[in-house]
């Protein structure tokens, strides 16, 4: 459902007001897409919920400052990722690390061997991965933000995470090819 339709004004001048069924009705529209967001960023399905509920606590005091110069799907996307990186960088994300130090690091990865698997697959593979290398992994190739802004969200210099992406995507493979193996 796009998130231009007639009432979607009134919807958010009710919510502006702070009316429970204005922002009942908000929540409903979006709190499937955006459970999603956070699943993507929280190692569990509780602390996806975690986030969705904090996320949805920040619209709801912040739907003042949406100013309609993009989507409002948008917009709370943002409040979303925003609040996962919140809760990462605070650490009520459980930090889970996998150890690669034991695999050498191949010379050149295949590019096309991790192109041949399964969304289900990837997003497995990306759940192993370090906190910091799934973090920019998913702002960066996933939600679309540049190196410049992933570096302001998180604090960290635009090289840090241009590495960051670059160690994910030899550890994705890596561990790509570590399944393969157990699997063969």
């Amino acid at each position: 459902m796009p998130d231009f339709y007639p009432d979607l004004d009134d919807l958010l001048a009710r919510c502006r007001r702070r009316e429970p069924a204005a922002q009942r009705a908000l929540y409903t529209r979006y709190a499937g897409k955006m459970l999603g967001v956070a699943r993507r960023y929280a190692r569990s399905l509780p602390e996806a919920e975690d986030i969705l509920q904090d996320a949805f606590v920040k619209v709801f005091t912040r739907i003042a400052d949406f100013r309609a110069e993009g989507s409002l799907e948008g917009w709370i996307r943002r409040v979303v990722v925003t609040t996962a990186i919140n809760h990462f960088q605070s650490g009520k994300l459980r930090r889970a690390q996998v150890q690669l130090d034991d695999i050498l690091e191949p010379a050149a990865p295949e590019s096309d061997a991790l192109d041949r698997l399964s969304v289900a697959e990837v997003l497995a593979l990306i759940e192993q991965l370090p906190d910091g290398c799934r973090l920019v992994l998913l702002l960066y190739a996933v939600d679309g933000y540049s190196h410049a802004e992933i570096g302001e969200l998180l604090g960290i210099q635009e090289s840090t995470s241009k590495a960051q992406l670059s160690k994910a995507r030899k550890q994705l493979w890596l561990l790509h090819q570590r399944h393969n193996f157990v699997r063969s």
